[in-house]
């Protein structure tokens, strides 16, 4: 049984209390003690500099100017985040950097005693104006006599110098000038600059904000990932800008941003941006771009739009507009593959069945919503006709599209598929959307599908517009039986202290637009776009298996309200290896050679893109290989009453071909006519007073060249076919008159 204990309260020994006052009263005493001695200390310091006019921290007169103090309240700049690769390369940071300070105060001295302040306004600009790339003479003379005028002690000296990199403030350093000095600081660097510009952006300090701040791209989309937070603090300081020790209190510490870690392989970025180079020099391009992506995740290994810039100068930008990702267009030929999976998709491909190529004249029917293949009569509706007037004859509609035949398009929408089914399936491919991708602006593009020839023309490329973006995207499904990824560029976000993941990015299905099935029988379609004597013939890398498709599109020019006559978009998209594709590599360009143009920067990137992805199969380029030629325009003379060695000589350095018609010495007639522009690889006919007309050597002749030669001479030549001159029935060499009866065969 437990047994309760009474609690008794005892009152306190009366001489433990006594002691305990006792304690406590010493304690008070001591504190009471230490108070009143920095209380002395604080108006000691007081009377003693009253009295001797010395600052007791710094030993100076207060008198002197460079040592009065003054409270400063300062920020405390944050480290922007760093931007990698997916190897951990370093894309963007924050580095040192100087800025000049003229110190005007003539009581300055160095180490040595000598006087260092400005004397000579005039000299200093000189001298600082002869080493900063960016700094203006006169502007700096100006800022120095208002600085001296105002009896500033010292001054910044404006654009151009400063946040100078460390050679820069070297070669300033080297002048030797009196009362030039630098203050730390930093700013932004692109280590491999130009590295996909108008993507990744760039930023640079803005005087509004006093601070490096975003200014585009990813830079500017990202910037509150990337800039942190500042700081603040606040502390006592001499005009000659000494922190007087003890005076410093923190009220806010700065936060670092954040590093961000790209999808990008810099390794492959770099062949890129060669190759994005040799694009716009080789073709006279005005715009141009490329992408690669992994087919099965959406990762992006490399994105590239030109034209570029210095990113670490910035002081031109030749485009806000990304190629890739808010640039719309109508993109040609590469949209013929979703007109063929739409129409296997729905089981109206008519396999193996033959369709007569060429040209396609049709009229519409709108109580039935069907559009007719008509021959021979006038519906009102403009004629379709394939690329360059080639006439592929009949063929099936799986040749059609290795051929690139925009009438194989049009069979199928106007006799097997219904009207409705091409709209609803581009809608399912992502097109006319946006694709979500995080952190990037994006256009949208526009479908234009409620019109019969619209329609058509949508079919193969035309009259409706989308982004590189939607494409890549929409082709991911057919490349990865059937499952629609979508692009992403950002893989993750990360603590720039600790390095833990803040926010990562994966894969995200954006849907299944064909069956698995379906892709497949394009892919197997689109690997024959690569067979000889097919549309994408040239872009073929042996050892490689692709499946690929190539596209040209006409642009609409708004202000013209009319479509350009001079430049075209010329593209071409592969995946490899085709029987199980793991990269997706889109090329293309917008400018006038859209036919005789490389496709070496296509297959260079491939190539990149393959060893960064770890696909073995891809051989490099051989020493045997020849080195692709710039492609060049030039604008025709007069040639007319010039004697051939004349016209030889205009053009001696042209990569055109002559043709002289005639045995005479001086041109009469020229083709083309004077202020023409002339591309390389065009023909020239001179047409000279000779009466004797040899037959040429037509093989290559086009169209085009033919009736040059028939309207110049008057000759008559029959054609049979379409495409190039492959065989003619007079040998070369041969005298010819307008009697002679010449046939030859295009193909």
């Amino acid at each position: 049984m437990a047994v309760k204990r009474k609690v008794v309260k005892r009152k306190p020994d009366k001489r433990v209390q006594r002691i305990r006052v006792r304690n406590s009263n010493r304690q008070l005493f001591r504190m009471i003690r230490v108070m009143c001695f920095i209380g002395t200390l604080v108006i000691a310091n007081v009377l003693f500099t009253m009295v001797t006019k010395t600052h007791i921290w710094s030993g100076e007169s207060v008198l002197n100017s460079k040592v009065s103090s003054s409270i400063v309240n300062t920020t405390v700049e944050a480290k922007r985040g760093t931007i990698y690769d997916r190897n951990r390369q370093v894309i963007a940071q924050e580095v040192e950097a100087w800025t000049i300070v003229a110190y005007l105060d003539d009581d300055i001295v160095d180490e040595n005693g000598d006087p260092d302040y400005v004397k000579n306004a005039s000299r200093t600009a000189k001298k600082l104006s002869s080493v900063l790339e960016d700094a203006n003479k006169k502007n700096i003379e100006k800022i120095l006599k208002s600085a001296m005028k105002q009896g500033l002690s010292q001054t910044e000296l404006g654009t151009g110098t400063k946040r100078l990199d460390e050679e820069t403030m070297k070669a300033v350093k080297k002048l030797d000038l009196p009362g030039i000095g630098f203050i730390g600081t930093t700013n932004r660097n692109y280590p491999t600059t130009p590295y996909s510009s108008t993507l990744v952006g760039f930023a640079a300090f803005d005087e509004d904000e006093q601070r490096v701040v975003g200014k585009m791209g990813l830079e500017q989309s990202m910037n509150d990932i990337l800039a942190g937070e500042d700081g603040q603090v606040q502390y006592q300081q001499t005009v000659s800008g000494n922190i007087l020790p003890g005076t410093t209190t923190v009220y806010k510490e700065a936060k670092d941003g954040d590093n961000v870690v790209l999808t990008l392989d810099s390794s492959l970025q770099s062949v890129v941006e060669k190759a994005m180079k040799e694009t716009m020099e080789y073709n006279r391009a005005e715009s141009a771009w490329a992408v690669v992506m992994e087919v099965e995740t959406g990762k992006i290994l490399a994105w590239s739009s030109y034209p570029s810039y210095d990113q670490n100068k910035h002081k031109e930008i030749p485009s806000y507009t990304d190629a890739v990702s808010s640039m719309v267009y109508e993109p040609g030929s590469v949209m013929k593959p979703f007109t063929y999976a739409a129409a296997v998709d729905t089981d109206t491909f008519p396999y193996n069945t033959m369709y007569r190529a060429g040209s396609f004249e049709y009229g519409y029917d709108s109580t039935t919503n069907k559009i007719n293949r008509v021959y021979g009569a006038n519906t009102g509706y403009p004629t379709i006709y394939d690329a360059q007037g080639n006439d592929y004859g009949t063929l099936t509609f799986e040749d059609g599209l290795a051929f690139s035949s925009n009438v194989g398009i049009c069979e199928l929408l106007a006799n097997y598929m219904d009207y409705d089914s091409l709209g609803k399936y581009l809608d399912r491919f992502g097109f006319f959307q946006e694709t979500g991708i995080p952190y990037v602006t994006e256009g949208v593009g526009q479908k234009n599908v409620g019109v019969p020839m619209d329609y058509l023309r949508t079919g193969f490329g035309q009259s409706s517009s989308i982004t590189v973006l939607q494409l890549i995207q929409a082709y991911s499904a057919i490349f990865n039986d059937g499952i629609m990824v979508r692009p992403y560029v950002v893989d993750s976000i990360e603590d720039a202290k600790t390095g833990e993941v803040i926010k990562s990015y994966k894969t995200k299905v954006q849907g299944t637009p064909i069956s698995k099935e379906t892709a497949n029988e394009i892919v197997e379609m689109m690997t024959h776009v690569l067979d000889e004597g097919r549309s994408g013939e040239r872009f073929k890398i042996d050892g490689v298996s692709m499946a690929a498709k190539t596209g040209t599109g006409e642009i609409y020019d708004v202000d013209k309200g009319k479509y350009d006559t001079v430049n075209y978009t010329s593209s071409v998209i592969a995946a490899a290896p085709a029987e199980d594709a793991k990269v997706l590599v889109y090329w293309g360009m917008i400018g006038p050679n859209f036919v005789n143009y490389s496709a070496q920067q296509f297959q260079d990137i491939m190539r990149a893109a393959l060893i960064a992805y770890g696909v073995s199969s891809a051989p490099q380029e051989t020493e045997e290989e020849e080195e692709t030629e710039k492609w060049e325009t030039y604008t025709m003379p007069s040639l007319v009453n010039h004697s051939m060695s004349y016209a030889e000589e205009k053009m001696k350095n042209w990569k055109c071909q002559i043709v002289k018609i005639g045995s005479g010495s001086v041109v009469t007639e020229q083709y083309p006519k004077e202020g023409s522009t002339v591309s390389s690889g065009d023909r020239v006919f001179l047409l000279t007073d000779g009466n004797d007309i040899k037959m040429p050597d037509m093989k290559g002749w086009t169209r085009k060249d033919i009736t040059a030669f028939w309207e110049l001479t008057g000759i008559q030549i029959k054609t049979d076919g379409y495409g190039a001159v492959v065989s003619q029935s007079v040998e070369p060499d041969t005298a010819i008159s307008a009697n002679s009866d010449i046939t030859v065969t295009l193909e």
